[in-house]
C-alpha cells in the first residue's frame, strides 16, 4: 500500500475533508502568487482529534500539495501520519502556538508577499487610507520581530499579541491570518493582501493621501464589523470559498488526491 492510500484509509471523513480543504488553500495561495518556494505554511486543526493539526510537508511546492501529502503533527511536533518528509521548524512554532492556545480556531495561514512584508516593515503599518484597509483594520494586531521563529518561548508572546484579531502583522516578516474555518483564514488573507497591495501601490506614487475623516473611518469600520459578522451580509468565507473551489476545480482537481 502506498502512502496516499494508507493516509486515505486511516482518515476519518472529517479529517479527509479538512485535508482536501487545506490542500485547496495551498493551491489557491500559489494561484494568487502568495507562495514563497518552500517557505510559509498553512495549518488546520484535525476536527475529531485532540491536539493534532495538519501542515505542509517541507520539500513540496504549494502547487504540488495534495490532501494525502499533508503531515499530521501533535503540539509537541511529533509526526502522526505516514510521510517521507519533515516539517518546517519555524512553521511548527508559529502554528502550534495558535492551535495550543486557541482551540476555537481551525486554521492559520502565513505568507511572505511583497506587499505584506512591505507593510509589516513600515513603521506606520497598515494605514486607514483605503476602503479595503478600513474593512480589516479593526481585526488587525501586530507582533514584533524576534528573528526566525524557532524559539518555543515566542509562542506565548505571539498568541498574546494576536488576541482576538484575525490578522496579525508580523513586523519585518509578513502576514498571518486565522479563522474558525479554513475558508475564513483564506479570505482574511485575501482581504489583507489586497489592502497591503493598494497601500504599497499608492506609496509608489509619491503623492499625499486624501485623508478619510475620522468620523467616516469609524462609521466604515463599524459597518464592516457588522457586515463581516455571522449576522452580516458577507460573513467571512461563507460565499467566497465555494466560488474559489469552483475556480480551482476548473484549473486542477489533483489537490483532492
Amino acid at each position: 500500500m502506498n502512502v496516499q492510500s494508507e493516509i486515505r484509509e486511516q482518515c476519518s471523513e472529517v479529517e479527509w475533508q479538512t485535508r482536501v480543504d487545506l490542500a485547496a488553500s495551498y493551491r489557491l495561495v500559489d494561484h494568487f502568487g502568495w507562495s514563497d518556494l518552500l517557505g510559509t505554511h498553512i495549518s488546520a486543526r484535525v476536527p475529531d482529534e485532540e491536539n493534532a493539526f495538519l501542515i505542509n510537508p517541507y520539500g513540496l511546492l504549494f502547487d504540488e500539495i495534495t490532501a494525502s501529502s499533508l503531515v499530521k503533527v501533535d503540539e509537541d511536533g511529533t509526526i502522526l501520519s505516514p510521510t517521507e518528509y519533515h516539517i518546517n521548524p519555524a512553521g511548527f512554532v508559529i502554528h502550534s502556538a495558535i492551535h495550543m492556545a486557541k482551540p476555537e480556531l481551525a486554521c492559520a495561514l502565513h505568507t511572505h508577499t511583497h506587499a505584506g512584508a512591505a507593510v509589516a516593515t513600515a513603521e506606520a503599518g497598515l494605514r486607514p487610507i483605503t476602503q479595503h484597509a478600513l474593512a480589516i483594520i479593526a481585526h488587525t494586531a501586530y507582533h514584533g520581530y524576534e528573528g526566525i521563529a524557532t524559539d518555543l518561548s515566542e509562542r506565548e508572546r505571539l498568541v498574546a499579541d494576536l488576541g482576538d484579531a484575525n490578522l496579525l502583522i508580523l513586523r519585518n516578516h509578513g502576514l498571518l491570518t486565522v479563522g474558525r474555518t479554513i475558508a475564513e483564514a483564506f479570505v482574511w488573507m485575501y482581504r489583507a493582501e489586497r489592502a497591503c497591495k493598494m497601500q504599497v501601490a499608492f506609496d509608489q506614487t509619491g503623492q499625499s493621501a486624501v485623508e478619510i475623516p475620522a468620523d467616516v473611518q469609524e462609521t466604515t469600520i463599524q459597518r464592516n464589523l457588522k457586515a463581516n459578522s455571522p449576522a452580516g451580509h458577507r460573513p467571512i468565507g461563507v460565499y467566497e470559498w465555494p466560488a474559489l473551489l469552483r475556480r480551482l476545480d476548473r484549473l486542477d482537481q489533483s489537490y483532492k488526491n
